[in-house]
């Protein structure tokens, strides 16, 4: 049966033979497609892509009367088939999300196999196709401050529509960075092997840094000190006034740590009304920018580094800074309220229905009266 093939057709065999997503079995019927369009016999196409006869017969008197989709299908009854019951499925995914094992948290592929008398890659490929994944883990906290969607509204209206002639800072400290050293000295990477460190390691003392985001640019001021009083938190914001043009005003993001909150604070920042604070809830890091940047700060420069003394700490974080703030990035905030609260109101519903007595702030009033001051 000779085959004639378009020129569009033939175009878009090639493309799915050469595609990296086209499963193989399609690729290879793809080809005996395209051999046979060039006049070749079965047995010489056969052989040539050393299968069996037949199935060259069979693709091409599918794609002589069904066309090119067809190479795509699985005729009924073909593939292999399942094993498995229907009821057995649902046995285990109801053991895995409504049961535990004696003496553990929560089950593992052998575990479960041993319970319901299966293999483990059985167990595995049921999760799979359920989504389940009983080894890990994601953690919260929902924030209980009375005046949540107040100070939400406040800080990304902050972010999605800054002030015209004013600055806005997300400021935050992040305490207790220590100085550690590896006991033995690491291998360093190379091709095929990633670079080495020891599990143990020396502490030789800690720092605080001190740190001001800049939102629409993205610099950083930071500043590292011994301890994280308010008496340095006064000093780092006597830097930042210093930073800064006195007639720009600064609109100052943070946290409800009691530093931030301190008498004297306060009464510094009445004296100097270019600074207007604005607090995040109780229990919201992530809403405050520098937490983010201080993610960068760990992840390339703390993290994987030795450090033989605070002063070697100090000097790795502000050679960071000075790199960061030769090309700053800034982090583009995009959450509205409205997602913010939507998202709020789903897991206020799921902990409601696992803990009845859960409470949580309203969201039904506040929505509509804070969301038009964005």
């Amino acid at each position: 049966m000779p085959i004639t093939l378009s020129d569009a057709d033939s175009q878009e065999l090639k493309r799915w033979v050469s595609a990296h997503h086209t499963p193989q079995q399609v690729a290879q019927r793809c080809r005996i497609i395209l051999e046979a369009a060039k006049g070749r016999q079965d047995k010489d196409i056969a052989g040539n892509m050393q299968i069996n006869y037949k199935t060259v017969a069979l693709w091409r008197q599918r794609f002589c009367s069904e066309g090119p989709d067809c190479l795509w299908e699985v005729a009924a009854g073909r593939g292999r088939k399942t094993q498995l019951a229907a009821e057995k499925i649902e046995e285990v995914v109801n053991a895995t999300l409504q049961t535990k094992p004696v003496g553990a948290t929560h089950w593992s592929c052998r575990t479960m196999a041993e319970k319901q008398g299966v293999s483990k890659s059985t167990v595995n490929r049921v999760w799979q196709s359920r989504g389940l994944q009983p080894h890990r883990i994601k953690q919260f906290k929902l924030s209980r401050d009375p005046r949540f969607f107040e100070k939400l509204t406040d800080v990304v209206g902050l972010y999605l529509n800054p002030p015209e002639k004013a600055l806005v800072l997300c400021v935050d400290e992040k305490s207790q960075i220590q100085a550690l050293d590896r006991t033995q000295p690491g291998l360093p990477l190379k091709k095929g092997r990633c670079g080495t460190m020891t599990h143990d390691y020396k502490r030789n003392g800690t720092t605080t840094l001190f740190a001001a985001l800049e939102v629409v640019q993205g610099k950083v001021i930071g500043q590292c000190y011994a301890r994280h009083r308010h008496q340095e938190f006064l000093k780092f914001l006597k830097r930042i006034d210093a930073e800064f043009p006195p007639k720009i005003k600064l609109h100052v993001v943070m946290d409800n740590y009691g530093t931030h909150k301190h008498p004297k604070v306060q009464s510094w920042l009445q004296r100097h009304p270019r600074f207007v604070p604005h607090f995040i809830p109780t229990s919201s890091s992530w809403l405050n920018l520098i937490e983010r940047w201080f993610g960068e700060l760990t992840g390339k420069r703390i993290r994987h580094g030795a450090f033989v003394s605070v002063a070697d700490l100090v000097a790795a974080i502000d050679e960071y800074l000075g790199a960061w703030n030769t090309n700053p990035q800034p982090f583009v905030w995009t959450a509205t309220v409205e997602s913010i609260i939507e998202k709020l109101s789903r897991c206020k519903q799921t902990l409601e229905k696992i803990q009845p007595g859960c409470t949580l702030p309203r969201t039904r009033k506040t929505r509509r009266n804070n969301t038009s001051r964005l």
